[in-house]
């Protein structure tokens, strides 16, 4: 009896401390601010090794969707398909990923953030694996699909593992960060193949963007199955860097604390990606859909997103067409060509970090009349989509036997800076609009349709070369950027008054006043509390 009272007692001192600690909890997503365990409380070296980790996972998955681009002309000897059809790999395989938005977010408040990420890699790897192996197209198909689509969660995990470890007002700053992983991810894959060309014992292992490049010029190719077995060798050594990766999601970090000291599991508010099948079901399918018909600001958003990410994967298809048809490129030039693009996306991430410091610190000087915080996050994207119409407009027209290869190969550069600036604008400004449960809804109608577009354009990209010829389909798909150049300015000056009539957000869903608070210490030690959206889920 003795022994049950000492027991109980202890239990609920260790239960008092821990509600102490998480005194000045916001929402149930939100650890104390002055708890050590709070991921953005922890030292500089760990925020920045779990950043790196994330970075480098969200990097091999996006490396494995275009090195398969580079091979597609193997692919078509070795399994007497049409070039359509070989195109089919690298659209199943961002058909895949466009599934994870969906079904990650439930995964991740099940298992944790970091256990999606260990385990998900090893089975993407598998499939790569399979890949490699298939001896019909048919098999290739199926594994390059179920490759984007297990591989596809550490894509959609970086933005939450960001959001765990640095502050709300490094939001721009960290998705930069994310949006050069997937983009150099990328352009690292489309470079590499020409560098894959010697057996195994002499093969150098590849690091991040630069490794092809570090490496050395390794001449020629030996066949689109290496691309696989590259892609495979990279997943074994990023999986290692990352098997030490702590957990990163205030909810998975509570309930493993209650757990380690023995007491009950937290009470903490119901998950903003629902509980029931039902509810899971309403937040990452049905209110998605819903949102993409009634959300002028997640329909402005979806659409330029959708567009962009079209057009940069139709890249990996028609530019090596442009640059080896008009000035006679081989595979290893057209490789080197997409250092540009790679080029682009650092300074796309430079001048985003850049901006958004210079605008933090601009708000924070100008006091609580100054610039609104979350429509100024909007900056990247109205300068972004004035070079993405320039740019498609000045490849089109430039490439061409009178005019030398640089011309073109600039060009590409500027799009991507001008991609990627749209990208890493208009995703956190759509996270920080809703509530936690509408942030998930709209980020995951957001990246399916984005991903959907991007897997559908390239199938019929090179038709579009072929009747329009490159110039005229270069200048309609310009034409289409100049319309959507408005977008983020629209935002800018009306997406306040959107946001506050949406049946989604704060004002209507009862949270006002339940937004995000951080607290910063100024120079004198005073905690000052700011309001931001929520950005957790």
């Amino acid at each position: 009896m003795e022994s049950a009272v000492y027991s109980t007692t202890e239990d609920s001192m260790k239960l008092d401390n821990i509600k102490m600690e998480n005194a000045d909890v916001a929402i149930g997503h939100i650890m104390s601010l002055s708890d050590p365990d709070n991921p953005q409380n922890w030292p500089s070296y760990r925020k920045i090794y779990v950043s790196a980790v994330s970075f480098a996972f969200a990097f091999v998955v996006a490396f494995g969707a275009t090195i398969y681009t580079a091979g597609i002309s193997d692919v078509i000897s070795s399994f007497d398909v049409s070039y359509t059809t070989a195109i089919l790999g690298l659209s199943l395989y961002l058909f895949g990923i466009a599934g994870a938005p969906v079904i990650t977010p439930h995964l991740s408040e099940a298992f944790g953030r970091s256990t999606v990420y260990l385990i998900c890699l090893p089975i993407f790897s598998l499939f790569i694996l399979g890949t490699g192996l298939s001896q019909t197209f048919a098999s290739l198909a199926v594994c390059r699909f179920f490759a984007g689509l297990t591989g596809g969660p550490c894509l959609v995990l970086i933005e939450g593992t960001f959001a765990d470890v640095w502050s709300a007002d490094a939001t721009n700053t960290y998705y930069a960060v994310l949006s050069m992983a997937s983009f150099v991810g990328t352009g690292a894959g489309t470079i590499s193949l020409p560098f894959v060309v010697l057996p195994p014992q002499k093969l150098t292992l590849m690091s991040f963007c630069t490794g092809p490049l570090v490496g050395g010029f390794i001449f020629a190719s030996t066949g689109w199955r290496w691309t696989q077995w590259v892609t495979l060798m990279l997943t074994l050594a990023v999986f290692l860097f990352g098997i030490g990766m702590p957990e990163t999601y205030p909810r998975q970090v509570l309930k493993r604390k209650h757990k380690k000291l023995g007491i009950s599991p937290p009470n903490l508010a119901p998950a903003g990606s629902g509980i029931t099948l039902h509810g899971m079901l309403q937040v990452t399918f049905l209110t998605p859909l819903t949102m993409l018909l009634t959300e002028p600001v997640v329909v402005l958003c979806t659409l330029y997103l959708g567009f962009n990410f079209a057009v940069i994967f139709s890249f990996f298809i028609s530019i090596p067409v442009v640059l080896h048809g008009v000035y006679g490129f081989s595979i290893q030039q057209v490789g080197l060509a997409f250092i540009a693009a790679i080029t682009g996306s650092i300074l796309a991430a430079s001048t985003s970090i850049l901006i958004d410091r210079f605008t933090v610190r601009a708000w924070r000087k100008s006091g609580p009349g100054g610039i609104p915080a979350l429509e100024s996050r909007l900056y990247p994207a109205m300068a972004g989509g004035i070079a993405i119409t320039i740019s498609l407009l000045w490849i089109g027209w430039t490439a061409s036997p009178t005019i030398r290869w640089p011309s073109p190969v600039l060009g590409t550069l500027l799009y991507v800076w001008g991609n990627q600036s749209v990208l890493s604008s208009l995703i956190p400004y759509i996270f920080d609009a809703y509530p936690p449960a509408g942030t998930l809804s709209a980020l995951t109608a957001a990246a399916s349709v984005r991903l959907a577009l991007a897997a559908f354009l390239p199938l019929v990209i090179l038709q579009m070369f072929t009747n329009l010829t490159g110039a005229w389909a270069l200048s309609l798909l310009g034409f289409l950027a100049a319309a959507m150049v408005p977008i983020p300015w629209v935002l800018y000056k009306w997406g306040a008054q959107l946001r506050a009539k949406s049946k989604h957000g704060h004002e209507k869903m009862g949270v006002k006043q339940m937004g995000r608070l951080t607290r910063e210490r100024d120079g004198e030690g005073i905690s000052s509390v700011r309001m931001w959206g929520p950005r957790r889920f």
